[in-house]
């Protein structure tokens, strides 16, 4: 007889709680005992779920994204705007959950980068896919706009978009140190300038 199958839930549990505990402190501040016991689980059912805490970091990254990414197919399917009204209400979003006053931010790929990178490959690959699936979402939104004539781009609408993405990666870390919204308020002016959108 096969053992039963792990509990998902207790997963999805151990998962989110490490996310918010860790978006706070980054990765190597946070340690295995606090992320389970503010998640209500014994300490010793962590290796049913996860191997080691880089086997977790990697698998709360990839949750992560899979959030991400359904929040953005869900903006981005949004009825009767434009490419460019999509990729605006992007980045409104992008500025209200990594706010200044939150200095923590909520965005693990800004919080974690850096960090995880130099730490774990496996995280590191894992940090590439996910903000690699999320340039080519909005490389899709560049090339509607392009296509319905709100956007009006020089190079490819892949190059767009991966400097905007850069850009934004960039303000949401000066926001950080500044903790005033002007380097969202730069980004936005400069991804205007961009999407070849009118001030």
């Amino acid at each position: 007889m096969s053992p039963p199958p792990p509990d998902t839930s207790t997963r999805a549990t151990i998962l989110a709680t490490g996310q918010t505990i860790m978006s706070r402190k980054g990765f190597s501040a946070v340690g295995l005992t606090e992320i389970l016991k503010d998640a209500g689980v014994p300490k010793g059912s962590f290796y049913h779920y996860f191997a080691s805490k880089d086997a977790f970091g990697e698998a709360m990254l990839a949750a992560y994204f899979d959030d991400y990414l359904a929040e953005m197919d869900a903006l981005f399917a949004r009825p009767g705007l434009t490419g460019a009204e999509r990729l605006i209400a992007y980045f409104a979003a992008w500025r209200d959950n990594q706010g200044a006053l939150d200095c923590q931010g909520r965005c693990l790929a800004v919080k974690l980068g850096a960090e995880v990178a130099d730490l774990s490959e496996p995280m590191r690959l894992t940090l590439k896919t996910g903000t690699a699936a999320i340039i080519a979402r909005m490389t899709r939104m560049v090339g509607d706009g392009v296509a319905d004539g709100s956007v009006g781009v020089t190079g490819t609408a892949e190059d767009v978009a991966a400097s905007l993405y850069q850009l934004w990666l960039g303000a949401s870390v000066m926001a950080k140190i500044v903790r005033t919204h002007a380097p969202f308020d730069a980004a936005l002016c400069s991804t205007r300038q961009l999407l070849g959108l009118t001030p």
